[in-house]
């Protein structure tokens, strides 16, 4: 396994204990090649990527988490990044605006494509909010 791989199995493995707290059937996915459904599975309704990289690549890595939220035909989505020297709860969890209830009745044209970032700990409590 390359340095790379093993960097981000670590940090799939690291999300999926701390969700484990809340989601205990939350597991670390199979690579499902072009149909992937995302890295963290257990979470009904929920499609997770998690990304462990030195190069922040927040925008290509929105889109694949959207990609991959059709493919599992999850009602939700959340973009976790690996942040040093922090632990799993206080990584950064990207989650589309769309999402959170309130935005529903003050969009604006435009905030389709918009993106929250908060910490793991506040995404798992918005999600377990809108009963996921």
């Amino acid at each position: 396994m390359s340095k790379a791989k093993a960097k981000g199995t670590a940090a799939e493995r690291e999300v999926v204990r701390y969700l484990q707290n809340w989601w205990p059937t939350a597991e670390r996915r199979a690579l499902s090649g072009n149909k992937d459904k995302g890295d963290v599975g257990g979470n009904p309704g929920v499609c997770i990527e998690v990304k462990a990289a030195a190069t922040q690549l927040i925008g290509p890595w929105q889109r694949e988490t959207l990609v991959e939220q059709a493919n599992a035909n999850a009602g939700a989505c959340l973009l976790v990044v690996k942040r040093p020297y922090k632990t799993a709860a206080r990584w950064d969890a990207y989650m589309p605006l769309q999402q959170l209830e309130f935005a529903h009745c003050h969009r604006l044209p435009g905030m389709d494509l918009e993106w929250v970032r908060m910490d793991l700990m506040l995404a798992v409590a918005v999600l377990r909010q809108l009963g996921y």
